[in-house]
């Protein structure tokens, strides 16, 4: 066949041909199915407002069956009865919703995947060693491996952490903006819970993990649970100081009886004026970090263009003088 294809020219142009029409058929294809999907999740976008919540977080039966899944791997290991409750569960669930893992199993499986890379990390290590039959020491086996088993202990945390910090951020940024269109929506009549609903479907795009804790604030209300334990539970969830204030504020208004829209105007002004701060403290810390790779690669640098010269000039001098001398 490839004696064929090198001596017939007719069979190659035939097969490139083919290759051809098979990837622009391939292509055709997925261009159509994205525009098919682009279109259903048009229709199925109400008018004027996003998506429904299940589709804007993302959820989907593929999602559901992974959870599912995790569900049956988890159900397995503890009937083989190996426990992955956490001493600390309720401390665990708090740094797991912070960092936007809010099922109700994340707990056990974040546990699930800590053993897993304990066990499975120092197994690989040896197993590289293995392979490569490089006649490493026990010793230099055993530090490798601890630190391997170390590795699968505490990243894992650290991963929860840095996104539990960026969802933090992120939600510290948006919220003087929702604080604004809250504002807006008061004023102009509407209800404290509708406020909520409006706010939360204008910042899905701009903001979606503010929309996300305001839907989910609204669901509970409209759930049947009190003012104050939807957003002292929405404090909670969010795990910023901002928002928490915010609730507390809110509620504390609310029992006093006083003006809701006077309140949110006072609060928004301080959450502008804190953004600003913290943006002028970050322009202000610039010029620190900036004489860092100035100092330790600009100035070596530009000594030595400045000091050659004259090292070069007293080389010349001192060395036909110490000649002669001699």
């Amino acid at each position: 066949m490839l004696e064929l294809l090198a001596q017939n020219p007719i069979a190659r142009i035939s097969l490139l041909v083919l290759l051809f029409s098979a990837v622009g058929t391939a292509a055709y294809a997925m261009v159509n199915w994205t525009s098919a999907r682009r279109d259903l999740r048009r229709r199925l976008e109400p008018a004027g407002g996003p998506l429904p919540s299940v589709l804007a977080q993302g959820h989907s039966l593929r999602g559901d069956q992974t959870r599912s899944a995790w569900n049956k791997i988890i159900e397995r290991v503890e009937r083989s009865g190996l426990s992955l409750a956490d001493t600390n569960d309720r401390e665990l669930r708090q740094k797991l919703a912070a960092a936007g893992f809010s099922n109700p199993v994340a707990p056990r499986v974040y546990t699930l995947v800590r053993l897993m890379l304990v066990v499975l990390l120092p197994a690989l290590v040896l197993f590289v060693h293995w392979m490569a039959a490089d006649g490493a020491g026990m010793i230099a086996l055993y530090v490798q491996a601890m630190i391997a088993a170390l590795l699968g202990l505490y990243v894992p945390a650290l991963v929860v952490r840095a996104k539990g910090d960026r969802r933090r951020q992120a939600l510290v940024n948006g919220f003087p903006d929702a604080l604004d269109l809250m504002l807006v929506c008061v004023e102009a009549g509407l209800g404290l819970e509708a406020a909520f609903t409006k706010v939360g479907q204008e910042m899905v795009h701009s903001h979606p993990l503010i929309a996300e804790q305001l839907s989910q604030l609204v669901l509970e209300l409209r759930a049947g649970r009190s003012r104050e334990d939807a957003l002292r539970r929405l404090a909670d969830r969010a795990g910023v100081d901002e928002i928490r204030a915010f609730s507390t504020l809110l509620i504390q208004s609310t029992k006093l009886g006083s003006s809701v829209g006077q309140t949110l105007r006072i609060y928004a002004a301080e959450m502008r004026e804190k953004r600003r701060m913290r943006a002028e403290e970050k322009a202000h810390r610039l010029p620190v970090l900036l004489s860092i790779p100035l100092v330790a690669c600009m100035l070596p640098v530009m000594i030595g263009v400045l000091m050659l010269p004259a090292a070069i000039r007293v080389i010349r001098t001192i060395i036909p003088a110490m000649q002669g001398a001699s």
